[in-house]
């Protein structure tokens, strides 16, 4: 008598992972992402332009955040995440068959809702599906690797990006990218996906407030919300800053490219080693931010090409602690707003990053792009107290 081999947990876990991973190398590997700014500037849009599409496409991911998250909770997460790319595709075909300013914005606009369905709808429907398979455990594991497919992508984008710009132009980068967003969409209707949505209960306004509701009665998930922006933030704007730190270095502009590289190598790692961090536990995970605040402060403070080896560890640091935050608020909320939570704790990531910006300019008017860096070392080390502090609290609260 034959048996037939059925699907284990492992074949199945295997499928969600192999999936999520190809899903975060295309959603990353885009090849307009290093040169989309000459694209505009070959347009003859000045530097108010610019910044102006910029601010269009922050505002549409912070107006847009929290209500895709909830409409991810209340729909299927799979269909918005098969749908994200293809607003983006339709956003950058736009930028190479017409560009002009008007279809630069609506191209951003676009850009800007395809992140929102995604953002909160990925991390919940792979911790939910790890969870049913009695595999939630590996959350940390998983979602570091996918971080670190989505840094090995941006570093390919980055070495191909010049090649195929010499070769066809802006028209060839964007054809590439907008293949590479289709493939993308293609990958994401491979996500198994078992829940129910929770449609017929109120819809996503329903799923909003109950969610909202859940981080007002638990001071836990009202801890593990506000831990995430003040891990990632940070360190998420000032990496759009590391090429003027690294040519204040003092290397030749040719250099710039290769060191930067060791600085996502760095982050890379962190992905890479996420896993094995989630043993630290609270204790460990304030320790992680205040080694890896001291080392971009002294690294940035250095002004040397050596010194950013220090500055690669600590986003190293800065990105395991980052996979540690979001698997930290995964297991304090429940299933039904998952998404609606991850969505509001990135609701918070991108209003942060804004004030980072903000802060950033402020400084480096008056100072150098090295002691912007070491001062933006400093709320990392508050976080890493804060952390601490409310670990005692805890233990006094749980003594007799």
């Amino acid at each position: 008598m034959t048996l037939t081999p059925t699907r284990g947990p492992d074949v199945r876990v295997r499928r969600l992972t192999t999936t999520l991973y190809g899903y975060a190398f295309l959603d990353d590997f885009v090849l307009l992402y290093p040169v989309y700014a000459l694209l505009f500037s070959d347009t003859g849009l000045t530097v108010w332009q610019i910044s102006s599409l910029f601010a269009l496409w922050s505002v549409t991911g912070v107006l847009l955040e929290v209500p895709s998250g909830a409409w991810a909770d209340a729909v299927s997460r799979r269909t918005l995440l098969w749908l994200g790319p293809l607003f983006t595709a339709a956003g950058f075909a736009l930028w190479v068959l017409l560009p002009s300013y008007g279809a630069f914005a609506v191209g951003f606009v676009l850009w800007g809702v395809g992140g929102a369905l995604g953002s909160g709808a990925l991390e919940a429907l792979v911790h939910d599906e790890l969870e049913r398979l009695d595999a939630a455990d590996r959350y940390t594991r998983v979602m570091g690797r996918a971080r670190a497919a989505g840094l090995v992508a941006v570093m390919a984008a980055m070495g191909l990006a010049g090649p195929v710009l010499a070769w066809g132009g802006h028209a060839a980068v964007g054809a590439a990218s907008v293949l590479v967003c289709l493939l993308t969409a293609a990958t994401a209707t491979r996500f198994p996906e078992h829940r129910s949505p929770d449609a017929g209960h109120g819809g996503w306004a329903a799923t909003l407030r109950a969610g909202l509701a859940e981080a007002r009665a638990d001071r836990s998930v009202r801890g593990a919300l506000l831990l995430v922006p003040a891990v990632s933030a940070v360190w998420g704007a000032l990496d759009e800053y590391t090429p003027l730190l690294v040519r204040d270095t003092g290397v030749a502009d040719g250099t710039v490219p290769f060191l930067l590289l060791l600085i996502w190598a760095g982050a890379t790692a962190g992905s890479l080693l996420a896993g094995e961090g989630e043993r630290l536990g609270t204790t460990g995970l304030a320790a992680l931010l205040a080694g890896a605040g001291l080392a971009l402060a002294a690294g940035s403070v250095a002004g040397t090409p050596a010194g950013l080896v220090l500055v690669a560890l600590a986003f190293g640091g800065f990105q395991a602690a980052t996979v540690l935050a979001d698997a930290r608020l995964q297991r304090r909320i429940e299933a039904t707003g998952r998404a609606t939570l991850t969505s509001v704790a990135g609701l918070g990531t991108e209003l942060a990053t804004v004030a980072v910006f903000g802060g950033y300019t402020v400084i480096a008017s008056g100072s150098a792009h090295s002691t912007a860096f070491a001062v933006f070392a400093v709320p990392y080390l508050v976080t890493a107290v804060l952390l601490l502090a409310g670990l005692r609290a805890r233990a006094a609260r749980a003594r007799p």
